[in-house]
């Protein structure tokens, strides 16, 4: 029996700042732009824009950076029926300096958040075993309540059939010790089907060894988390998901498969504007294979089409490529295949 939506996207969302003043340090920006962000909301617009049927699990104030959000959203066609308003908290937002080629610096502003005050009745009140891709992120489990609602969200789309994604989606600051990111990002693994993140996240999410546990929350938070990238997928593997999206940059992305295979699915050069937002376009672009069935390297590489065009606009939700916008950039490159 068929679904009524290609995909559900579970976490957070916000109103992004982005830095019109391109190469100019943070402390000397003049003015901003603003989008919609927020990595499970760009996934839906991502995929919305390439032709799937997308709804959105976020939670917004009762406010007008909501009403931003919303009224994007709508326009976008991405459903937004199951979309709580949380008056006693505000909806989030982010701020973005663009330095390129390597420093774009972001700061979150999400206390009192309304999204990470997503409950188990909000969980319960979408079609989680409507939709055949179930999508969510590491940060919706910082935090209570929306730590136990994602988790049953998890338990019941593998439930009903869906093809459960964990967006590792590893951000420091938002957990009150960065250990704790990994304990709750294991424990989840038995529900999950393909988990997506970089090296860095990956290893993030293994922390375990006596030399990682040590790490203090500032030295993870400014420095790359090292480790053994291959043995962490292992172990990641080993735990229930059938396959480990490594997220490689400008290579492209790496699948690892539980059975031992790996498959490479090569990127697309072009010229980086804006890294912010890339990670999200792959995952519209990836998921939108998954749910048609592509097979792991071309929906992977779909994925890296989606990221590559994404890194040259100036924002992300607002830039996401449609198909055919995907179809006429791949094509000098030999298309997805």
């Amino acid at each position: 029996m068929s679904k009524t939506y290609d995909s559900l996207h579970m976490g957070r969302s916000s109103i992004d700042l982005y830095s019109n003043d391109v190469g100019s340090p943070f402390v000397e920006i003049d003015s901003f732009a603003a989008y919609v962000g927020g990595s499970p909301t760009n996934i839906s617009v991502g995929g919305k824009r390439l032709g799937l049927k997308t709804a959105l699990l976020t939670a917004i104030g009762d406010d007008p950076v909501g009403d931003f959000i919303l009224r994007f959203l709508k326009g976008e066609g991405v459903e937004t029926r199951f979309i709580p308003r949380k008056a006693e908290h505000r909806t989030a937002a982010a701020v973005l300096g663009i330095e390129p080629p390597d420093k774009f610096p972001l700061v979150f502003y999400r206390d009192n958040c309304a999204d990470i005050n997503l409950n188990i009745d909000d969980a319960l009140a979408a079609p989680i075993a409507d939709c055949e891709v179930f999508q969510f992120a590491g940060t919706n489990l910082s935090l209570e309540p929306s730590r136990s609602a994602t988790m049953l969200a998890a338990e019941l789309a593998r439930a009903a059939g869906a093809t459960v994604v964990f967006d590792v989606d590893f951000r420091p600051d938002q957990w009150h010790d960065v250990r704790a990111f990994g304990v709750v990002a294991r424990a989840v693994l038995r529900l999950v089907d393909v988990v997506i993140g970089t090296d860095d996240e990956i290893n993030a999410a293994m922390l375990s060894d006596v030399a990682q546990m040590s790490l203090t929350h500032s030295q993870v938070s400014d420095t790359k988390v090292a480790g053994d990238t291959r043995g962490a997928i292992e172990y990641i593997l080993g735990m229930g998901p059938e396959a480990v999206v490594e997220k490689i940059g400008p290579e492209g992305a790496r699948i690892h498969l539980r059975g031992g295979d790996i498959i490479d699915a090569p990127g697309f050069p072009v010229e980086v504007i804006n890294i912010l937002g890339a990670g999200d376009a792959f995952g519209g672009g990836f998921i939108y294979g998954l749910v048609k069935g592509w097979g792991w390297r071309r929906s992977a590489r779909l994925g890296n089409a989606c990221g590559a065009i994404v890194v040259t606009e100036h924002g992300c939700a607002n830039f996401m490529p449609t198909m055919a916008e995907v179809e006429a950039f791949a094509q000098p490159y030999g298309g997805l295949d």
